[in-house]
């Protein structure tokens, strides 16, 4: 079955629940959380990224969250909620459906950067 990009981003939005500004920023440092930026190393740069926020790129995803793949990042569990957001909210979707597939119960989907700066969520450079 051939899906559209429009397909595609309202199975993911129906199924990762989103989440305001304002309660990712109540949620930031909770050591069950782990927030998630799935934009390009560029964007992060040009922009910043939420303090201690996972930088992986949205094609590197599935190997970073897969505990069998050498490429694994340790700080993935499937325990932990993940907040994962990118420029305007669509990759961030897709990645929590993918997450979701892969056995991560608890993801949200902030949607763009941008939506936590103008809720005033502190940003970390370099």
């Amino acid at each position: 079955m051939t899906m559209s990009v429009k397909e595609m981003l309202a199975a993911a939005n129906a199924m990762v629940p989103r989440i305001s500004a304002q309660e990712a920023k109540a949620l930031l440092g909770d050591p069950r959380v782990v927030f998630l930026d799935v934009r390009e190393p560029e964007e992060v740069a040009a922009t910043g990224k939420v303090p201690g926020a996972l930088t992986i790129p949205r094609g590197l995803l599935e190997f970073r969250a897969d505990p069998e793949s050498p490429l694994h990042d340790a700080a993935f569990d499937r325990a932990k909620t993940v907040i994962a957001y990118c420029a305007s909210g669509g990759r961030s979707a897709l990645a929590g459906k993918t997450l979701k597939d892969m056995g991560y119960a608890d993801v949200r989907n902030l949607g763009g950067f941008k939506d936590w700066l103008d809720a005033g969520g502190a940003v970390e450079r370099g």
